[in-house]
């Protein structure tokens, strides 16, 4: 395929082209004219002899990039004893560095938030490396924002300029307004610049690649050059999954050579969707079949997924030894994989020869690491707050009482927790309320808008979810990120001009900033909260915003500072299941298996978290109930929140009894590295999609009217006629139902975000037409709705 791409692209002209015998009246293709380009006797053989050449370069490919050599950061020791342990994980992978040449590696970082895992993944990928060649790794992350927030630390971490270390994300819009904060917060002095080693003096090994019979070739298209070049790419995973999903015509090769070239780190893995995991398998079980290295990093990673991974990763190197082995596939099926652990507390290395020795191995890991856990000061203590509202309320009704609930629970942490500002001596807490859902988060909102707040308090609250224009939730993520950023003394919140002018503005004697917030909140916000309140989903979602209260400061204390509802606002809300029963409440998010009958395994007895959790496993939030889980013939997943978590995670990973899958037929992840056969259909992509959303979404976006004073809100469709062209369809008052608050007293917003505005000042800094901005930025995916959508500046989009 690559040939095929390449040779077709070649000019009239160029020296490269084949001649034919001039007698065909068949043409393999049109030039950009129109015009008939090649003839096809001489593009067959064109593409033939390009194949041959590229097929014969292919194993040692990788030998001619660009690598990252003699890096002085990398090998430094760590002058900061918080990060020596970085220094054990990477003489623990110097150890390994002989037989992972041979037999890859499979690598765990479970040090938590704040040890610098980051650094961490590529000291040990260095170590891992032939000093003399140099290092290659591709860094994938699941969010957009996160990969470019972790590619600019590592490059200024590192020193390393753009052609040593590439960031790929999808979106240029995301990437123009990170740049506008980053600029801004940089103008004002407020950024954040701290090198982690002083100036460096490493190599960039420049491959020799212009007459390369592969990379000549494969770097002569642009997206395939801005994929491969780098020595070091961050990247959101989105750009590697393609490489094990040939659907379309030429996608997976870029990802494809990546993959071969440079050991992969999957970041956060446990923060996917339980239905991405097969498709982030088949990329672990194809970095394996690749030849490359594999490093998982998380905190809280569940033993069935990483035993799951090393399975994948094992298959795949059993294929690779058939094939490249240098005993010529000799004993391929006796392979010992060299692992490695680290967290902070040190590291652990094993050849593991098969998946009950990993599972061994890992497990006496966790143990270490969790009495070492259980010293810890706890910093997050928890309590469960009873929701008692009655059932079958009108909606409205059900909403002003969950929102008076939250309301209590917010007044009472802030209570427990509220500092005195500096400057002001005014009492002041910062704290996030989490809910599961965006429409009921929508009413909620407004609910907790008409409530108010009591005598000599003020509430300042500011919504948080994906349903706003993009330009405003980037206003809204950099307001957030400014002031739940607690590093230093801690008291950089009081000089914020924003903060500082609402405590100025009002009289009163007690502040709360409050976010109400989606699960957007949970993952990859690097926040410090004061307190937080959450309606529960699962222990996952309970350990993520637990991390992002005192995550900076580290500060403990006596009194609970996560309040978690005893239940949901689904549970009031709930619909009848298939068997006519309370159906499912813990789902999208959650575990619960929706849409099931009640004796369904995966289906919860009861939905009061006083029944499904015991006192230990909330009281002081850690990752231990998610990474050290009960035996696994003691679970009791109907009954235990924790344990449903865990038997549907082995039901995900894990390959299922002798004989049963086929006679089931059952897919999971496990199926990709089971069956490699499938991997040359696309059966398994079309029947396990990554990032599969089953529900219907239109876009939306705000377009300025002809005298650029009001925004008019449109519906975006692709152009039938015009390929690659959008329609904007005005959208009427029969589908756009703006919304009237009603605010309480001693309540308002936290942040003025008037996309207008917001619009003015991108067009100014991008030096774009107010329009054509807005086309860009203004954008906003809702879910398809006949009704239409309802829509207040402070609360975004609902259906």
């Amino acid at each position: 395929m690559l040939a095929d791409h390449y040779y077709s692209s070649l000019p009239k002209d160029s020296p490269q082209r084949l001649r034919g015998d001039g007698n065909t009246r068949l043409y393999a293709n049109t030039d950009g004219d129109g015009s008939l380009k090649q003839p096809l006797d001489e593009h067959l053989l064109g593409v033939a002899r390009d194949a041959g050449l590229i097929a014969h370069a292919l194993p040692g490919f990788e030998r001619y990039l660009p690598r990252l050599a003699n890096h002085r950061g990398l090998r430094k020791r760590s002058a900061n004893p918080r990060f020596s342990w970085q220094d054990k994980a990477a003489d623990a992978a110097t150890a390994l560095r002989e037989s992972a040449r041979e037999h890859g590696a499979f690598v765990v970082n479970m040090a938590s938030t704040g040890c610098g895992k980051t650094l961490a993944n590529a000291r040990i990928l260095y170590a891992l490396a032939d000093p003399r060649q140099g290092l290659r790794a591709t860094y994938a992350l699941g969010l957009r924002t996160l990969t470019l927030q972790t590619g600019r630390s590592y490059r200024s971490d590192l020193h390393l300029g753009e052609d040593e270390l590439a960031i790929r994300v999808g979106g240029s819009a995301s990437r123009a307004l990170f740049e506008y904060y980053e600029q801004k917060a940089e103008a004002h002095g407020s950024a954040s610049v701290q090198d982690l080693i002083e100036e460096d003096s490493h190599v960039l090994y420049e491959g020799v690649v212009a007459d390369h019979p592969l990379l000549s070739r494969a770097l002569h298209d642009a997206d395939i050059r801005n994929l491969l070049s780098a020595p070091i790419l961050v990247c959101t995973v989105d750009h590697l999954v393609p490489a094990t999903e040939a659907l379309r015509a030429g996608r997976q090769i870029a990802p494809m050579l990546r993959l071969m070239s440079a050991d992969l780190v999957l970041d956060e893995l446990d923060d996917y969707d339980l239905d991405d995991l097969p498709a982030l398998s088949r990329l672990v079980h194809w970095a394996g079949m690749l030849g490359t290295r594999v490093v998982l990093s998380s905190a809280t990673l569940p033993p069935a997924l990483v035993e799951g991974m090393f399975m994948a990763y094992r298959a795949g190197r059993i294929q690779h030894r058939h094939n490249r082995g240098i005993d010529g596939g000799q004993r391929a099926e006796q392979v010992e994989i060299p692992c490695l652990w680290a967290d902070e507390f040190g590291a652990q290395i094993a050849a593991c020869a098969d998946a009950a020795a990993f599972a061994a191995q890992h497990m006496q890991f966790v143990g270490k690491r969790a009495a070492k856990l259980e010293k810890a000061e706890p910093l997050r203590r928890a309590e469960l707050v009873p929701l008692d509202i009655a059932r079958n309320l009108p909606n409205a009704k059900t909403h002003t009482e969950f929102a008076r609930h939250v309301r209590d629970a917010c007044l009472r942490l802030h209570g427990d927790h509220a500092e005195t500002d500096p400057v002001g001596g005014k009492r002041v807490s910062f704290g996030i309320v989490r809910m599961a859902n965006i429409d009921p988060l929508f009413d909620v909102a407004q609910a907790l808008f008409a409530l108010g707040a009591p005598e000599n308090t003020r509430i300042h609250l500011c919504v948080y979810h994906a349903r706003f224009p993009l330009v405003q939730r980037s206003a809204i993520e950099h307001q957030l990120d400014s002031a739940f950023n607690r590093r230093g003394d801690g008291q950089g919140v009081y000089r914020l001009p924003a903060i500082r002018a609402a405590l100025d503005a009002h009289p009163e004697c007690n502040h709360l900033f409050v976010v109400l917030a989606s699960p957007v909140c949970e993952v990859g916000r690097d926040w410090d909260a004061d307190w937080a309140v959450t309606e529960p989903s699962s222990m996952r979602s309970l350990i993520q915003l637990a991390g992002r209260v005192q995550r900076h400061r580290g500060q403990q204390g006596e009194k609970p500072n996560v309040l978690v509802f005893d239940t949901n606002l689904r549970h009031f809300l709930s619909t009848k299941g298939p068997d006519g029963l309370p159906g499912a409440i813990f789902v999208r998010p959650g575990f619960e298996k929706e849409r099931s009958a009640a004796d369904h395994p995966f289906r919860l007895v009861a939905h009061r978290l006083g029944k499904l959790m015991a006192p230990e496993e909330y009281r002081v939030l850690t990752a231990l109930p998610r990474i050290r889980p009960r035996a696994r013939d003691d679970w009791r997943p109907k009954q235990r929140l924790v344990d449903l978590e865990q038997a549907r995670m082995a039901d995900c990973m894990l390959p299922s009894a002798e004989g049963a899958e086929g006679e089931r037929g059952v897919l999971n992840a496990a199926s990709g590295w089971q069956h490699p056969q499938a991997a040359l259909t696309g059966v398994l992509p079309q029947q396990q999609p990554f990032r599969d959303d089953a529900m219907p979404t239109t876009t939306l976006v705000f377009l300025p009217d002809d005298d650029e004073e009001h925004l008019v809100l449109h519906r975006i469709e692709d152009d039938k006629a015009r390929r690659g062209q959008n329609l904007y369809i005005p959208i009427d008052h029969s589908q756009r139902h703006d919304v009237k608050l009603e605010s309480g007293e001693r309540i308002g917003p936290w942040g003025e975000f008037d996309p207008m505005r917001l619009l003015a000042e991108q067009a100014e800094y991008l030096d774009l037409p107010l329009h054509a901005c807005a086309e860009r930025l203004a954008m906003v995916e809702v879910p398809a709705s006949t009704q239409g959508w309802r829509y207040h500046p402070w609360l975004g989009f609902a259906k």
